[in-house]
């Protein structure tokens, strides 16, 4: 069950302003304080919104509260943004009205933030879908880009808005955004040349220097060095707070979302480059014949680089600094600069350039993010536009901001009576006038036709003449001096000649938030916004693709000689068109207030928020809203919130809500004039009343929960005592169970007992009958079995009697026999006795040597060098030649396992054996390293492809050696390739051949005794290779190479056999000279590695580690 909840409930202070009493600036100021105090910084006017900025992150902007206040009613719940935003949505999702949502306050209010919050809420409540995201996606991505742009740190707020922005969301019938539209007011564009102390440029200059990757920064010719630009201010170049960097990984994806091409965001990069470029352009004097200066540009290097930037020739920008070509019907004038006027035509085309970059991207973002139907669609549109400004040095910019927040205020004031008046009607209540202070006099002082402050500066800019500030003011003094707004210390009003607070070149209008005090310095010129025509054909004439888009009015086929509107001019216009759009639509407002002056948490300056509450009007509002009913709700709820008052209401009223509300009233005995029925909703009069009934509901729950409270424990009783008692029952059943369970089982046990007593009598018994019964049948078995026994030992012995007499008569004839022979023996065995005992005994004792060889024969190894002893003397030779045959028996079994590929690597390491053993110190570390021959996978590699194509015979060898350079003894990496006819040097990294020399053409080759890699291939004089000089190489792999190249020098019969020279200092040719390479024993520099070094044109010395 949902539980209803109320603005009322758990109220700190006063929710909602209409209900504070007493009505007090003071009780208004302490209620705010209060409230800010719990972190509770959204309170309401009826159904404005006031917004404090609480200068932290606070935990109400989650997605469950995005839950919590959908579809919910606006005062259900606690103020928050979030309800108005809902309100707002829904109006337009279902009662099909398109809505307005106005935000306004001074500047560090949070209306910026306050304005993405509404937008955040509304992409969160709307549907889902693909394109639907995507539009959502599009719509929120283009902040990022605009506030990048057109933000600035300013003294009272670090992302001030330094433009007025006003977007339409369009949705279909659904309620599912479609896309948008977004408007853009007065874009503060001096702010690119000059920034106030404590402020500094826009967002994305900075944005672009800390954040922009250098190969970037290198293409836009820009430093990451703030100071090298005089267009930042360096004072507060660095904000707390504030990541520059990661804020432009921000925008450069959100611009990327939105749908800007590559191409686009480069071209716009390079235009905010070509702005800071444009800055470090600076003017000398130069006297010319005729008496005038003329000026010139001191270095041309920036003019220069913004040239290449935009595609410009340098020569037309640089003579539209110095000249300025004026037109007449068919005159053309050309006329020299000064110095001056070239530092105003340089700042002009800046803040022009800017201006109309920050245009064209409003206009880019409008063309991505547009609806793509054609069908009906509801609008919501949101107003972020700068609040009322009151700096010490107010210009013409301020003068236009403040003169937007009149016509908002009035705009507001009208909107706000037209919605009582019209939800009076609605509900069929009277209607009384209620007075209030009507700004339309201050408009109409600033905006009038013919009279008004604007319609003179215009005025006075059009006129032929000297035109300055000062006839400006003058003429403001003669029109103006009686209106009772206006102030000034030269108007004929005599009692502002000794104001000494309203200096002589200054102005004073009372606006409704206070008196502002302008200095007319600069509005004629920031009026007029002249970018001189030279200016404007040079830029069109640049090759880049966006500046000819920027500046049409330089082509030169279309030339106007009209004079552009001014800026007031163009302001009033927009002005105008955004109030007959707020018109057409529901208005919902929300008003941003700032408690303190330093940015901080947790400070409420009482003046300041005063001062704000005054200007906004919010006590007048409360007062507008308060002049007839304080408090209005509709009978359901009212009905629901306040029935436990009466007894006839309570629990349940049968009837409408109406009747029920009456009903209660009467009982409750609230006096006739304090309230009033309307045809949906109840109107109570004074605060008062609702106090009295919260006062009394607040009393009468206590006693409802004390009512709870008694019919629960009574409840919770009676439940412990039925189950106390369904517990004894249980218990009593479980019992009784257990009783007879336990009878029956000792009934049971005993029936076994006596079962198994007279199951084991019957068992003994038939058990002795079958004892008897078998021991009768042993009995007879054993009498049998002794009578034949008998019989079979009576046997035995008659057989026994017969063998013994058959084998007395064997032994006997045998005895005869043997003596018959040995009588015939004995005549020779004299004779041969010796040489056969001779011979048997030399038979067994080799027969005894052999069978011992066996058991003691060594292992199959050819290495094995182990053989038993001898055991006699006279098997010495014997011994020896046993020793010799198995050794080349088991050589021969041990060959017999080679492969061919492996012969030839034995074969090789012999031959390095026989030339390195004993001679090279590197020999030994290479014994146990097998020769592989291809250490780079030539044929692999798809690199080496080529260089493995070009090699006319089998690559024997392919390893990375180093060839050193007689220069300076450093090497540099080759690819050498050795096959049987030529080697060849290439390059690691390309594989381009740098040299092949045929085998014919190796004389020698020299190596030292170290252990170095070091070897130097030495060519036949006069041959075509020896063009360039010997070859010096390193490598680690030495004996390897070495050897094959020896191996092919003794294989082939047409060449004779390479020498292989091995000495600690041998000569090598270098082209014309010859060079000696000496090897010496030492620590090099680099640790334990051989190092070469150059020590005069003839000699090389390599260091070779100590052993």
């Amino acid at each position: 069950m949902e539980v209803k909840t109320s603005l009322l409930d758990n109220m700190i202070g006063v929710g909602d302003m209409v209900l504070i009493e007493p009505l007090s600036e003071d009780t208004f100021i302490e209620n705010l304080k209060k409230r800010f105090d719990h972190n509770e910084i959204y309170t309401y006017i009826g159904s404005v919104v006031i917004s404090m900025n609480p200068y932290k992150s606070l935990p109400i902007y989650t997605a469950e509260k995005v839950e919590e206040y959908r579809n919910r009613n606006f005062y259900e719940l606690s103020p928050h943004i979030y309800a108005l935003a809902d309100e707002a949505y829904r109006s337009l999702r279902d009662q099909d009205k398109d809505q307005c949502i106005l935000i306004t306050g001074e500047s560090g209010a949070g209306k910026t933030e306050a304005s993405k919050f509404v937008m955040s809420y509304v992409a969160a409540v709307c549907g889902k879908g693909q394109e639907v995201n995507k539009v959502k996606e599009q719509l929120l991505q283009s902040n990022p880009v605009l506030e990048a742009f057109g933000n600035a740190k300013t003294v009272r707020n670090d992302n001030s808005s330094r433009f007025g922005k006003y977007m339409d969301v369009e949705f279909d019938f659904k309620g599912d955004p479609l896309g948008g539209v977004i408007s853009n007011y007065l874009l503060e564009k001096s702010r690119v040349v000059k920034q106030p102390r404590g402020e500094r440029n826009f967002h994305i200059f900075y944005q672009l220097l800390s954040g922009a990757s250098d190969d970037t920064l290198k293409k836009l010719k820009l430093d990451r060095d703030f100071s090298k630009y005089n267009y930042l201010s360096l004072d507060s170049a660095t904000v707390n707070g504030l990541d520059d960097a990661a804020s432009f990984r921000t925008v450069r994806n959100a611009m990327q979302i939105v749908g800007f091409m590559e191409d686009e965001v480069q071209s716009v990069l390079e235009l905010v480059a070509a702005v800071l470029k444009l800055g470090n352009i600076e003017f000398k004097p130069e006297s010319r014949c005729n008496g005038f200066d003329e000026s010139r540009i001191k270095d041309k290097n920036d003019l220069k680089e913004m040239c290449e930037l935009l595609g410009i020739e340098q020569s037309v920008l640089e003579r539209a600094f110095s000249f300025r070509t004026v037109e007449a019907k068919m005159e053309k004038v050309s006329t020299t600069l000064n110095v001056a006027q070239a530092y105003y035509a340089r700042d002009a085309l800046a803040k022009n350039l800017y201006s109309r970059l920050f245009s064209w991207l409003v206009n880019r973002i409008n063309e991505s993010i547009k609806a793509q139907t054609k069908t009906s669609k509801k609008v919501m549109g949101v107003l972020d536009i700068y609040g009322f400004e009151i700096f010490e040095d107010n210009s013409f910019e301020q003068f236009i901001i403040n003169y937007c927040n009149e016509k908002l205020q009035q705009i507001f004031i009208e909107l706000t009576l037209r919605e009582e008046q019209e939800e009076y009607v609605r509900e069929g209540i009277e209607w009384t006038n209620i007075e209030y202070f009507n700004n339309a006099i201050i408009c109409d002082l600033i905006e009038n036709n013919k009279n008004g402050i604007l319609a003179m500066l215009d005025e006075e800019c059009l006129r032929p003449g000297t035109v300055t500030d000062e006839t400006f003011l003058d003429k403001l003094n003669t029109v103006c001096a009686e209106h009772q707004h206006f102030e000034s210390r030269q108007s004929k009003n005599s009692k502002f000649l000794t104001d000494h607070s309203l200096p002589h070149n200054c102005f004073r209008i009372q606006h409704y938030a206070g008196k502002v005090l302008y200095r007319v310095e600069g509005f004629v010129d920031k009026n007029n916004d002249l970018l001189y025509r030279d200016l404007s054909q040079a830029m069109y004439k640049a090759n880049h693709s966006l500046i000819k888009i920027l500046f049409p009015e330089g082509n030169p086929a279309k030339v106007n000689l009209k004079r552009p509107p001014t800026a007031g001019f163009q302001f009033r216009a927009s002005v105008g068109t955004l109030m007959k759009n707020l018109l057409t639509k529901n208005p919902n407002y929300i008003r941003c207030v700032k408690p303190n002056d330093k940015k901080a948490a947790h400070i409420f300056t009482d003046s300041l928020v005063c001062h704000q509450v005054r200007y906004l009007g919010l006590m007048e509002n409360v007062r507008v809203r308060r002049a007839g009913y304080a408090f209005r709700q509709a009978y359901e709820p009212c009905l629901e919130r306040y029935k436990m008052l009466c007894k006839q209401t309570w629990p349940h009223w049968k009837g409408p809500a109406r009747e029920g509300v009456e009903v209660l009233l009467k009982n409750l005995q609230v006096p006739a004039e304090e309230f009033a029925y309307g045809r949906s909703k109840i109107f109570i009069r004074n605060p008062r009343t609702l106090f009295f009934l919260e006062e009394k509901r607040r009393q009468c729950l206590e006693d409802l929960a004390t009512l709870i409270q008694k019919i629960y424990r009574g409840w919770k009783c009676r439940i412990h005592f039925l189950l106390l008692k369904k517990s004894q029952v249980v218990v009593a059943a479980w019992y009784r169970r257990f009783a007879q369970q336990k009878k029956y089982q000792n009934i049971r046990s005993s029936a076994l007992v006596v079962q198994s007593f007279i199951r084991g009598w019957k068992a003994r018994k038939l058990l002795r009958e079958l004892k008897h019964k078998k021991r009768c049948e042993e009995a007879v078995t054993t009498i049998s079995a002794y009578w034949h026994g008998t019989q079979a030992r009576r046997e035995l012995r008659r057989l026994k009697h017969e063998a013994r007499s058959k084998q007395a008569v064997s032994v006997i004839w045998a005895c005869w026999q043997g003596t018959k022979v040995r009588r015939e023996y004995r005549k020779f065995f004299r004779a041969n006795a010796g040489k056969k005992i001779y011979d048997f005994t030399i038979q067994r004792i080799m027969q005894k040597y052999f069978m011992g060889l066996k058991k003691t024969m060594p292992s199959m190894s050819p290495v094995d060098k182990s053989w038993p002893a001898r055991p006699y003397g006279f098997l010495d030779r014997t011994h020896q030649e046993l020793r010799r045959i198995f050794h080349l028996w088991r050589c021969k079994k041990y060959r017999s396992q080679f492969t061919e590929e492996k012969k030839a690597t034995y074969e090789e390491k012999l031959a390095a054996s026989e030339l390195f053993k004993d001679k090279k110190a590197l020999y030994p570390s290479s014994v146990g390293q097998p020769f592989k021959g291809d250490y780079v996978e030539i044929t692999k590699n798809p690199k080496y492809q080529k260089l493995n194509s070009l090699a006319e015979d089998k690559v024997l060898l392919a390893d990375v050696v180093s060839k050193i350079n007689r220069a300076n003894g450093k090497g540099a990496p080759r690819i050498f390739l050795l096959t049987k006819k030529s080697l060849v040097l290439a390059d690691q990294k390309t594989g381009q051949v740098k040299a092949s020399v045929p085998l014919l053409d190796l004389s020698s080759v020299s190596v030292s005794t170290q252990s170095d890699g070091f070897f130097a291939l030495k060519l036949k004089e006069g041959s075509t290779s020896a063009a360039k000089g010997d070859f010096l190489l390193s490598s680690d792999r030495l004996i390897e190479i070495i050897t094959k190249l020896h191996r092919i020098g003794a294989a082939s019969a047409d060449r004779n056999q390479i020498n292989i020279d091995i000495s600690d200092e041998f000569l090598v040719q270098f082209k014309q000279d010859k060079v000696c390479v000496k090897f010496i024993q030492g620590t090099p520099k680099n640790g334990n590695g051989v190092a070469c070094k150059r020590k005069n044109n003839r000699l090389l010395e390599v260091s070779v580690p100590s052993p």
